[in-house]
């Protein structure tokens, strides 16, 4: 029974033309299946033809068989153990079954996680944004960034770069990386647009931190590796293999490892791909259907709020570890056991899904439930009682081999999934509009409990996606491990934003982006920067007049300032043309400079 068990699913994980690699073992498994048709076909001719009973032409040919399957590496039984049928050939077999059928989870998996769940940090103390936002980006880590990037300077210098550049120190950087957000949040058509005063659009704030020609800079030689040793590296790249990703290991394994210290991922997680747009046409680079050249990122987040525990990197095909796939390659590297703990659920789309990945991580103790796609090998293909285009809206087919259940649900389209957690259906119903008679009403339809979960929790992707795209810092540059930078910045912010949340909870989003902008730039948030325009400036407060007599008095108001600060009644002639107020402006009082102060 233990090798039955083991039977029940396939070895193979996704297609031939889906990621080009050999499925040998398929292949041989296919071959003997054909071997027993045609040897059962033979036994019957033979037994009819010379009138031998069929047990006695068994026994005299299972020696044969046996030899054979064993030969192929398929089969390490013969004939008598026909029962235990390959799951390629259960998969054409089994028929499907219907939402009335009762159907039963094999194995319940208790949940046993490395620490507790949630975020690690004492919720006695008070946390700001920025405190959050350096335990990702810590002081050390952007003492590293400073000492690469100004590196990087100095060799660009050496190439003939003509710009003035002095070395960027800690404080700066930060502030850097504030304009970096601050330009997420406020949104303009270019990088020069933040330093326009030419424009009724313009925006005095970035001014007042870094001049453009400093940001511009500082931005051309960030850099996240040791110059001299990337020459080292790149050089392999004719005589071994390279590592791609060795100009963003050093702050990726940091962000890495923050990401898992702080937060400890709750029972549903979520295995996701991400791309970020890049001009680059490197090893490490995607092209998507539209022919689009992005960098990949796989992601593991918590479901109930979209914190990234883990993340790595695509790099090529030709880089795998195992035979399986970069997919599942994916996903085993982002699901540490000794790390995370056991009885995790993990959802994900059908890029993902594969028979073999997720018997290895039921292996693992870990369920898993995700979106299938049909012409993959394993799944079933049997038309038996199988959906069809005229199948009723809210139809349930299902289909169990051992702890893998499949089921198909008929909503505006087929939809498939599979699940090592769930039962086919346990009553759960779905509203959806219908319309009737010129009218649109709500109608409760029978939903499968894999379906419902799995659109409940890859709601988690959504959310991931939200709140990085919310503030995504990308610009446009050709280097594609700056672009990977600011993406390690989205990461650091979302995820302190959602500590934050978890440990205080009394800011949105908005407001801790807004905060954690002006701490990293050294700025107060509620005062406002100084505005420097030329309508402040002192006109009459009347127009004026060639009566002699009326010119002293002519116009006089009460002073502002003087009513405000000194609590006096003094009038003056003069008033500010932008703020429409009498201020006084004579040689022992100046209120119109003091006034402009207090602003």
């Amino acid at each position: 029974m233990a090798h039955a068990r083991e039977e029940a699913l396939p070895t193979n994980t996704d297609s031939e033309e889906e990621f080009g690699f050999s499925s040998g073992d398929d292949d041989l498994e296919d071959e003997s299946i054909r071997f027993k048709e045609r040897y059962d076909m033979r036994k019957d001719a033979m037994c009819n033809e010379n009138m031998v009973p069929s047990g006695a032409y068994h026994t005299r040919a299972a020696s044969k068989c046996c030899s054979i399957f064993s030969a192929e590496g398929n089969l390490n039984q013969c004939d008598n153990d026909s029962e235990q049928t390959p799951a390629a050939k259960r998969a054409r077999t089994l028929s499907w079954k219907a939402e009335t059928d009762v159907d039963q989870v094999s194995q319940t998996l208790r949940f046993l996680p490395a620490r507790d769940p949630g975020p690690l940090l004492s919720t006695a103390e008070s946390h700001s944004p920025i405190s959050l936002f350096k335990l990702f980006f810590t002081e050390s880590v952007v003492e590293n960034l400073c000492h690469n990037t100004n590196a990087q300077a100095a060799r660009a210098a050496l190439k003939g770069r003509k710009y003035k550049w002095t070395d960027v120190s800690v404080d700066e950087f930060y502030r850097y990386i504030g304009l970096v957000f601050y330009m997420a949040t406020v949104k303009m058509s270019s990088i020069s647009d933040y330093w326009r005063q030419d424009s009724i659009f313009s925006l005095p704030f970035s001014a007042t931190v870094m001049s453009r020609d400093r940001y511009r800079t500082i931005s051309w030689n960030v850099h996240m590796s040791n110059p001299d040793v990337d020459e080292e590296n790149d050089r392999k790249r004719s005589t071994a293999q390279p590592d791609h990703l060795f100009r963003i290991k050093p702050l990726m394994n940091t962000i890495r490892l923050a990401c898992k210290a702080f937060y400890h991922p709750r029972r549903n997680l979520v295995v996701n791909e991400k791309f970020v747009a890049c001009k680059a046409k490197r090893e490490v680079t995607a092209h998507t259907k539209a022919k689009l050249t992005k960098l990949k990122f796989f992601i593991l987040s918590d479901s109930s709020n979209g914190y990234t525990v883990d993340f790595s990197v695509y790099t090529s095909k030709n880089s795998l570890p195992t035979d399986r796939g970069f997919s599942y390659d994916a996903v085993m590297s982002l699901l540490d056991r000794k790390a995370l703990g056991s009885g995790y659920h993990v959802y994900m789309d059908d890029f993902f899904t594969s028979r073999k990945l997720f018997a290895d991580l039921l292996a693992l103790k870990f369920g898993a439930c995700g979106a299938y796609r049909d012409q993959r090998k394993g799944f079933p293909k049997t038309a038996a009682n199988s959906l069809n285009r005229n199948s009723s809206r809210g139809s349930i087919r299902w289909i169990r081999d051992g702890p893998l259940v499949c089921v198909k649900w008929m909503d505006l389209q087929v939809a498939s999934v599979c699940s090592t957690i769930h039962a086919a259906f346990s009553g759960e119903r779905v509203q959806r509009k219908i319309k009737a008679r010129h009218t649109w009403k709500a109608k409760s339809f029978p939903c499968p409990a894999p379906v419902t979960a799995y659109n409940q929790h890859m709601g988690g992707v959504d959310l991931s996606d939200q709140l990085l795209q919310y503030y995504a810092t990308q610009h446009k540059t050709m280097k594609w491990y700056r672009k990977i930078f600011l993406h390690f910045l989205d990461i650091a912010a979302n995820n302190a934003f959602v500590l934050h949340k978890e440990l205080q909870g009394n800011m949105t989003h908005d407001q801790f982006m807004e905060e954690l902008i002006a701490e990293l730039c050294g700025v107060s948030q509620k005062a406002a920067p100084k505005q420097f325009s030329t309508d402040h400036v002192p006109i009459p407060g009347a127009k004026l007049t060639t009566v002699v007599r009326r010119i002293a008095t002519l116009g006089r108001r009460i002073c502002v300032h003087c009513k405000a600060v000194l609590g006096k009644k003094q009038q003056t002639p003069w008033k500010c043309q932008a703020c429409n107020v009498h201020l006084c402006l004579q040689l022992n009082r100046n209120c119109f400079q003091d006034w402009h102060k207090s602003l």
